[in-house]
């Protein structure tokens, strides 16, 4: 059951109304890094996880990032203040109106002609917030790293949307918004490494011949470091195109009446590698005309 308090998580001030900057936030709130992505992300993790433990966490981080959806959405809504007035009561020239709502160069005038200069689930190119941002495979070891590389990735963005206003209400909210994604890292890390073994992810392991072979595919030079060499790692100079010891050619047993049916398939459709065809690009070009002549 969730219920709702009207007061913020973060208390947003917002100096001035900017709708351009509003444009570029609604990448946190219907963009691939947002919050609703994380809140439906680790919402759903949560129903499906049988440990204890980790079900609370998922739940209460997906809580706060619902929490933290408000917050952002809030902004964008503060921010956008003036163009919702301006564009119901068409109080500017209608020039100077669209100058105003695309002072910064972005989008910010088809959010706000086409939501009314609220907070929709797009980004911040008019992109439709999807579910496919959520990518849970339903094995807490690769999910949760996947979780911690999400917070790594939308504490990016909020660094970038901090480096872009200078607006101090605003900045100090973003700011707190990064500050919590790295607050939910160190939370999923934890969680990750108190399931023991957590790597490789699942139950099988890998083939023993292949799992500490790096094989060098770049060509020369080939920087060597802790990710292809030492003693746990067996350097393959050259592969082989087949590194399992065979053909490295496809195949399959078939029937012996597929066999025929697609022999005689190949052999209706083969082609004639001496013919010289006129194709409709010899027709259209003047080269077949030219033969004739």
């Amino acid at each position: 059951m969730f219920l709702h308090n009207k007061r913020l998580q973060y208390t947003v001030r917002v100096a001035q109304p900017n709708p351009g900057l509003a444009n570029l936030l609604l990448e946190q709130f219907g963009g691939a890094q947002g919050e609703l992505a994380a809140a439906a992300r680790y919402f759903t993790q949560a129903l499906a996880e049988d440990d204890p433990g980790r079900k609370d966490l998922l739940m209460d981080i997906a809580t706060e990032e619902l929490s933290h959806l408000e917050i952002v959405g809030s902004i964008i809504v503060m921010l956008n203040k003036g163009a919702k007035g301006q564009l119901a009561e068409g109080v500017e020239e209608e020039g100077e109106l669209y100058r105003s709502l695309n002072g910064a160069g972005n989008d910010s005038h088809i959010t706000s002609l086409l939501h009314g200069a609220g907070a929709p689930l797009v980004n911040s190119a008019g992109v439709p917030w999807t579910a496919a941002y959520i990518d849970t495979i339903g094995e807490p070891t690769a999910d949760f790293r996947s979780n911690i590389a999400a917070e790594a990735r939308a504490k990016i963005v909020y660094e970038r949307l901090m480096n872009v206003t200078d607006d101090p209400g605003v900045k100090e909210a973003l700011g707190f918004l990064m500050t919590r994604e790295i607050a939910h890292q160190l939370s999923f890390e934890k969680a990750l490494h108190s399931i023991q073994p957590n790597f490789p992810q699942g139950k099988l392991p890998g083939m023993p011949e292949f799992t500490n072979k790096y094989f060098n595919m770049s060509g020369e030079p080939n920087v060597r470091g802790p990710w292809n060499q030492g003693d746990e790692w067996e350097y393959v100079e050259s592969p082989e195109p087949a590194v399992d010891g065979g053909d490295g050619l496809a195949s399959v047993t078939l029937s012996s009446a597929d066999f025929d049916v697609l022999e005689a398939m190949k052999t209706r459709t083969m082609s004639d590698p001496s013919s010289n065809p006129i194709t409709g690009a010899d027709l259209g070009s003047g080269l077949a005309q030219d033969k004739d002549a």
